[in-house]
């Protein structure tokens, strides 16, 4: 199917812009091409025309009316991004101009390509694996240029590069057994197991490193769940509006004015927070508030961050009490906001309470800050940098694990490992080695894409979008 139909779509955004792009793959990809294409003496030219060569002139529909002035351009097979044929006819970026000539390419004999069917059919043909075909997509959804930098890494093969290593190793282990098996005249299982064990460790070692880096790649790449939490009117909103660079939430002086959550995406110098200002905790009556304060502490079960503030101009009271509570064992910043105002809480008087009910916590980080004054904004960064990256996050050249997918596979992968070793620790014959080690490859393969089912790869490119 893929080899006998050419696709067509728009590859950039469907919002009027400086320069729109139509894209066309398959086999008929050039014929399509040089109907739509004229030179400025009215010559259809693509069907000679040298790959790779950017071409002047016009776009005219099945009429010869003239659509739009353009420049295209073929890329000829296999020298193209999907492997294909490929023409791509880069016109003005209106949404009108640009649908006309999609209907066009369309009447000519193309079809309306599939969200994600030019990276499948680059995937499919060979010109990249599956693990940087996901990379074109977490690509677009960067949000951060830490995310992007993982992800142009990997899309330039750092991961496959890692994971074909690991299944070389292991793949030459599987070979010499069963060819030991077969010959064991010419050679010998002597030792071998001790051998082996080492190998194992070693290639243990490889994997353990890819899924210790999974936790904080998928921080990176969705971004860090944060929920402020605090009693009404301690400066929740406030802080909001500060981080997110505008007047986000309602600020007043009344006590209780937020009532439900808001959301927000932020990029804090590099780390993204998906932050979420609840409703203040507090003992109320009025229903819609309590509402929102039960909202709050359901938020708070399933953050990354808890982000407790305290009026320090304010006593603290059995409120504080309770959100202390709901901390638990989570990540957690207490700021002492307000800091401008004469205070009523110090940090000693805080951190006794925070030990009183959080006995078993060894360190929180309380830092002072005023929303009004804007101080304590750049304390609080290095602290969450330093609670989910170390205090860094650095554009070096380590793997960093972003996908689910990819971590469950390298745990199915280290599980089969951790078999071999108990196989060896039992004194098991080798023919079982083999299979936990096959397993072991197998698993790795889903990375790349070499074991992967039909169905899985229907899932993973219908979630790109349409014209990639």
């Amino acid at each position: 199917m893929f080899q006998e139909s050419t696709i067509a779509a728009i590859a950039t955004g469907m919002t009027d812009s400086g320069i729109g792009i139509i894209r066309i793959s398959g086999p008929d990809a050039i014929f399509v091409g040089n109907r739509l294409f004229r030179t400025v003496s009215g010559k259809a030219s693509l069907m000679n025309a040298a790959s790779h060569m950017l071409q002047y002139g016009f776009v005219v529909d099945e009429t010869d009316t003239v659509l739009d002035e353009v420049m295209a351009v073929v890329m000829k097979s296999p020298r193209s991004f999907t492997g294909e044929d490929t023409v791509e006819i880069q016109c003005h970026g209106g949404v009108l101009v640009m649908q006309k000539i999609l209907e066009t390419s369309l009447k000519y004999g193309a079809r309306l390509a599939e969200p994600g069917e030019f990276t499948k059919r680059a995937f499919l043909n060979g010109r990249i694996d599956l693990s940087r075909a996901e990379a074109v997509m977490d690509v677009i959804q960067s949000r951060n240029e830490y995310a992007l930098s993982s992800s142009v890494k990997q899309l330039r093969g750092n991961l496959f590069e890692a994971v074909k290593q690991l299944r070389g190793q292991i793949l030459y282990e599987i070979a010499f057994i069963e060819a030991a098996l077969d010959d064991p005249e010419h050679i010998s299982l002597e030792g071998y197991p001790e051998k082996l064990n080492q190998k194992v460790m070693g290639l243990l070692d490889g994997l353990e490193k890819l899924l210790n880096s999974a936790d904080s790649g998928r921080l990176m790449k969705e971004g860090i769940s944060t929920v402020i939490l605090g009693k009404p009117n301690v400066g929740k909103s406030s802080l909001l509006n500060l981080l997110v660079g505008e007047e986000r939430a309602i600020v007043t002086d009344i006590a209780g004015t937020t009532r439900d959550v808001l959301e927000e995406h932020i990029n804090l110098h590099g780390v993204s927070l998906n932050i979420v200002d609840t409703a203040g905790i507090r003992n109320t009556k009025d229903i819609v508030e309590k509402i929102g304060v039960e909202r709050a502490r359901q938020y708070a079960e399933n953050a990354d961050l808890i982000v407790y503030m305290v009026d320090s101009s304010i006593p603290l009271d059995e409120n504080d009490r309770e959100i202390l509570s709901l901390i638990g064992d989570k990540n957690v910043v207490i700021l002492l906001n307000k800091s401008d105002l004469d205070n009523a809480v110090s940090e000693e008087i805080l951190r006794k309470l925070v030990d009183e009910v959080l006995p078993e916590r060894k360190s929180i980080s309380i830092l002072k800050t005023s929303t009004r004054e804007y101080t304590g904004i750049e304390e609080f960064e290095n602290a969450v940098k330093e609670m989910f990256f170390q205090g860094e996050l650095s554009h070096n050249s380590e793997i960093v694990i972003t996908s689910l997918r990819h971590k469950e596979a390298l745990q199915n992968s280290h599980d089969s490992l951790l078999l071999v070793k108990q196989s060896i620790k039992n004194g098991m014959e080798e023919d079982f080695y083999s299979i936990d080690l096959m397993n072991a490859y197998k698993e790795l393969g889903k990375i790349i894409g070499e074991e992967v089912d039909d169905d899985v790869v229907e899932e993973i490119f219908s979630k790109f979008c349409m014209g990639k």
